[in-house]
């Protein structure tokens, strides 16, 4: 049921509602982390949203039609139900004028790309930097691998603090979420202006956004919420819809002596212990009537302390989710990048470009200590369809009392040795989360904007952004003897398809195989679960893991 406008004047104390969403956009298309910075952003520009714009102009009917076949969900089409051409024309002319710069810099990378396949021969490529592109002369270096085939890689800050980072093509859309199925998949369908729906042309890292939603829990004036975004006459009675005036319940931390943990959807889990709150992978539901019980931005302490990012693909890196809550975030752990490389850009510069200032950067079998847990870096393989991603890591922390968790994600055991030899240096774990989501798309739905050359299909299937099968989820079981597994990160809350596109049956493949681990656990006397809505358990101290009833 859509919020209905309270009696609100200037002077009233007022709490931002549960379900409200900050949806970040660069250029009209829904921000992910790859149109930030500006080498990705730019070929996404011209590679993927020009494409699908244009194709949608020439044949509107063809995107309706195809919206509404479940086997093209996350297809490159437009979800406007064929109408709105105009509109769309409007956005590709926008978007040719206003990221001309962009334009110039896709341009100029496929021109590099062309000279350093045909004049990069294996002798010296000390000549070749004059034949640069200018825009990107002093930006880039020139380099081999040790097979002799020629690349480059970005100085990655330099491009950030060029003409090619525009802070003026960002901005956010304020709007109750009413339902889990009404947004569009934000690959492939821009957002046009909505009448229930606030733009303000306002960078991402601007503070206003975080000013509004400390109101979530601390009351603030409205009219000063109000100044905020500079509200005209015609946007309040929507904005008005933002606020209440009862307060929320107020959050209890955990007290006990062991650890507490949450499953919020996804991959996204809460563990707190009295002193240390973590959160992995957060990407939150807002909070309205469903018949699927689940935990959402309420559920979340008044600060955490560490956030843990897995990897840098948008289901989990969600701009939504981490701007809302990037008030109350003492520290974002991230993993290390490979230093420019097209495929990876930097996790911890984009996220300070876009407000954060709070960043630690791990790499793999490195070790912070803190309070009562340390988190270990764990190497990440597979689900990035081979391409050289250094920004990837499961983590392992260990909390009291030697309990020790292991967040694997969407890592694909392809080289089960690897994890054996993880497990000689830190031994056994408590509990394995395990991302099955076995099914993924192939390399291009993903990173097909930056490839300079398209790929063969019959390549690109066998190329995918996939996790664990059976056999790859039963070996990480059988490495890490675990008392409990967790099945997740498998898209499969139904407030996730606008990000995942992910629609599961009985046959689905992730379906079938995570069936498999479960009858295996059964077998062997571990307990196992696939992780759906919501999750509480706790674990005391010298004793076992309990679930916990939900309230």
């Amino acid at each position: 049921m859509k919020n209905a406008p309270e009696e609100i004047q200037d002077h009233d104390e007022v709490y931002v509602v549960q379900n409200l969403a900050v949806e970040t956009l660069v250029e009209g298309w829904y921000a992910w982390s790859h149109l930030i910075s500006p080498a990705t952003a730019a070929l996404n520009i011209k590679n993927r949203h020009l494409k699908i714009i244009d194709s949608y102009i020439k044949n509107p009917r063809i995107h309706a039609a195809a919206v509404k076949t479940p086997k093209m969900l996350g297809g490159p089409f437009i979800d406007y139900d064929g109408k709105r051409v105009d509109e769309i024309q409007e956005l590709r002319d926008n978007t040719i004028k206003n990221c001309a710069v962009h334009l110039e810099l896709c341009d100029a990378i496929a021109e590099l790309n062309e000279m350093l396949e045909n004049e990069a021969t294996g002798y010296s490529l000390e000549p070749l930097y004059e034949k640069v592109p200018e825009c990107l002369r002093g930006m880039v270096e020139l380099i081999y691998d040790l097979n002799n085939n020629p690349s480059f890689r970005f100085f990655e800050p330099l491009l950030y603090a060029s003409k090619f980072y525009d802070e003026s093509i960002q901005s956010i859309n304020l709007f109750c979420v009413e339902d889990d199925d009404s947004r569009s998949f934000v690959l492939s369908t821009p957002r046009l202006p909505n009448p229930e729906v606030l733009n303000f042309k306002v960078p991402l890292h601007s503070k206003a956004i975080d000013e509004l939603f400390k109101a979530e829990r601390k009351p603030r004036a409205y009219g000063e919420l109000k100044a905020l975004f500079n509200i005209t006459e015609e946007q309040e009675p929507i904005f008005k819809t933002f606020f209440k005036k009862e307060a929320p319940p107020v959050y209890k931390p955990y007290q006990g002596d062991g650890v507490l943990t949450r499953y919020f959807g996804h991959a996204s889990i809460l563990t707190e212990t009295k002193n240390t709150s973590v959160l992995v992978d957060p990407v939150i539901s807002y909070g309205y009537e469903s018949d699927i019980s689940r935990y959402t931005y309420s559920d979340l302490p008044e600060e955490i302390d560490y956030v843990l990012i897995t990897h840098n693909h948008q289901d989990h890196i969600l701009f939504e989710t981490l701007l809302r809550i990037r008030h109350k975030i003492k520290k974002i752990i991230v993993p290390k990048s490979n230093g420019g490389g097209l495929q990876d850009p930097n996790i911890k510069l984009m996220l300070e470009k876009i407000g954060f200032d709070n960043i630690i950067e791990i790499g793999e079998l490195e070790t912070l200590h803190f309070q009562d847990c340390t988190i270990t870096g764990i190497p990440f393989l597979g689900e990035h369809s081979d391409l050289d991603v250094r920004s990837k890591l499961c983590y392992m922390v260990n909390f009291v009392d030697n309990y020790k968790m292991l967040f694997v994600a969407d890592s694909c055991n392809i080289e089960s040795k690897l994890y054996n030899r993880i497990q000689e240096i830190y031994g056994d774990v408590d509990v394995l989360f395990a991302g099955m989501e076995c099914e993924g798309a192939p390399l291009s739905w993903l990173y097909g904007p930056l490839l300079p050359n398209t790929i063969e299909r019959s390549k690109d299937q066998t190329r995918r952004l996939s996790g664990s099968n059976f056999n790859e989820c039963k070996s990480l079981i059988d490495i890490f003897n675990p008392k409990h597994v967790f099945i997740y990160a498998m898209g499969m809350e139904p407030w996730l398809k606008y990000i995942s596109s992910i629609k599961y049956t009985d046959e689905s493949l992730p379906i079938i195989e995570s069936n498999r681990i479960l009858e295996h656990c059964k077998t062997i006397g571990v307990d196992a679960e696939r992780l759906f809505g919501e999750k509480t358990l706790e674990y005391k101290v010298g004793g076992k893991l309990e679930a916990v009833p939900s309230e």
